[in-house]
C-alpha cells in the first residue's frame, strides 16, 4: 500500500518512516513542509517526499494514497493558535482531502486524557479531541491512538491498549512502541474504527489490538 506520514520529520514521524521503509511491505511517503528535509527522509526509508504545509493547502497531499498516518504536532513550545492551526485545523483539512481522494484508512496520533481537557495543556487537549471527532465523523475508516506520555526509551513491544485505561496516572510509553502500534493498526482489522488509550504494559502489540 501507499502510506502517507504527515509530520514525517517529527520524532514519531521519523520512526514511522524508518520502520515502514525497512519493512518492504508498503511504500511510505513523507509529508513535509521544507523541501530540504526530503533527502534525509528518503535515506530513512521514504520512497518520496510530499511537500505540503498543514497550515496551507493540503488538498493534493493524499492523492494516490491508501493509508494516511497523522503524526504531526505543533510542538510543546508553540502557543494555542499554532496548536489549533496544525493539530486541529491541519488534521481536519487532511481528513477532508483524504476522503476526497478515496483514502482507505486514516490513523491519527492523539493523546490520553483528551476527553477531559484541563490544566496547562487544556488548549492542546481540546484541539486533539476536536481533530479526533472530525475524523470519526468523516466517514473514513479510522484508528485513533491515544498514548500516554511519550519517551525516547527503546521500545519493549509490550503495551496496554483499551478504550479507557484504568488509572493511567503518570505512566508513559516509548515512542517506538507507539509507532509500532500505529503500523500494526494498518493491517489489523480489529483496530479499524476504534479509539483506544495506550501505555506500556504486558501484552504483545498483536494481542493488545486483537483484544480491543
Amino acid at each position: 500500500m501507499n502510506i502517507l506520514v504527515a509530520g514525517a520529520n517529527g520524532h514519531t514521524g521519523r520512526l514511522l518512516v524508518e520502520k515502514l521503509g525497512k519493512s518492504n511491505e508498503h511504500d511510505v511517503f513523507a509529508m513535509i513542509r521544507k523541501p530540504e528535509q526530503a533527502d534525509e527522509l528518503k535515506n530513512l526509508g521514504a520512497k518520496d517526499a510530499v511537500i505540503s504545509d498543514l497550515e496551507g493547502d493540503v488538498s493534493d497531499a493524499p492523492k494516490g494514497m491508501d493509508v494516511v498516518i497523522f503524526a504531526a504536532g505543533s510542538g510543546s513550545k508553540t502557543g494555542p493558535e499554532k496548536t489549533v492551526s496544525v493539530d486541529e485545523e491541519g488534521n481536519n483539512k487532511l481528513v477532508d482531502a483524504s476522503k476526497a481522494h478515496g483514502v482507505k484508512h486514516y490513523i491519527i496520533l492523539s493523546a490520553i486524557g483528551v476527553e477531559n481537557p484541563g490544566g496547562k495543556i487544556k488548549h492542546y487537549a481540546e484541539a486533539k479531541k476536536n481533530a479526533d471527532e472530525h475524523l470519526k465523523a468523516s466517514g473514513l475508516t479510522y484508528t485513533v491512538v491515544r498514548p500516554g506520555g511519550l519517551t525516547f526509551d527503546k521500545g519493549t513491544g509490550k503495551v496496554e491498549a483499551k478504550e479507557k485505561l484504568e488509572d493511567p496516572g503518570s505512566r508513559d510509553i516509548p515512542r517506538e512502541d507507539v509507532a509500532d502500534v500505529m503500523i500494526a493498526s494498518i493491517t489489523e482489522e480489529n483496530a479499524k474504527n476504534k479509539t483506544f488509550e495506550l501505555l506500556s504494559g504486558n501484552d504483545t502489540i498483536e494481542d493488545a489490538l486483537k483484544a480491543l
